[in-house]
């Protein structure tokens, strides 16, 4: 109960004199969410942000819906959406929750900064390069090989393992149980940048 406090406190200090756009902001992107899960996205847990964050100690997150994005960023936004917070700092960007013109922008301010961690799907052999391949380097992805499931352990149908996103519709049905992830994902960064992950593959 403490954190559901704590998140929504964060979140409508900066709206309290706007009240009546609140309640538009969060139908909005209600339905933008809902649009987004019918296509198959599904938004990421806290952990896995959370542990995203500690690659950069991110200040900001780019992506995701003001319904989800949790209160341990400063900032939150998706492009000219501002949720929270100033526009700058280290950003974590979640790329697929993003649309083409939102990606655009921060792309465009990506080129003054070296301070940012993109988490995205794997690119497909015949898909152009991203924006953010051009000047960065994957640091991490979930491929594996098709192994054998041991007993009771859940796997997706690319063999993959691990509850790294939320079940559709989770905040309708007050489910925070988490879904096991069905497609594999990376995680880029600057060709600059030099974080926590290094310290550990030595």
């Amino acid at each position: 109960m403490d954190n559901c406090k704590q998140q929504l406190d964060f979140f409508t200090q900066g709206w309290l004199d706007r009240q009546r756009e609140l309640i538009t902001v969060i139908q909005e992107e209600t339905k933008r969410t809902e649009e987004k899960e019918e296509a198959g996205y599904k938004l990421l847990t806290g952990s896995i942000l959370r542990a995203l964050q500690k690659i950069n100690k991110a200040k900001r997150l780019e992506g995701e819906a003001v319904i989800s994005a949790p209160p341990f960023f400063h900032s939150a936004g998706r492009g000219d959406p501002k949720f929270w917070g100033h526009n700058d700092g280290p950003t974590v960007v979640v790329w697929e929750s993003s649309s083409e013109s939102e990606q655009e922008q921060w792309s465009n301010k990506m080129v003054k900064s070296k301070d940012w961690v993109v988490r995205c799907r794997l690119k497909a052999k015949n898909e152009e390069q991203r924006p953010f391949e051009v000047d960065g380097k994957e640091i991490f992805s979930n491929r594996s090989k098709l192994t054998k499931a041991k007993a009771g352990e859940k796997r997706d149908k690319k063999g993959g393992k691990g509850q790294s996103v939320r079940w559709k519709a989770w905040w309708h049905q007050s489910n925070i149980k988490c879904a096991v992830v069905e497609e594999y994902a990376s995680c880029w960064v600057d060709q600059d940048c030099h974080g926590m992950w290094q310290t550990k593959q030595k």
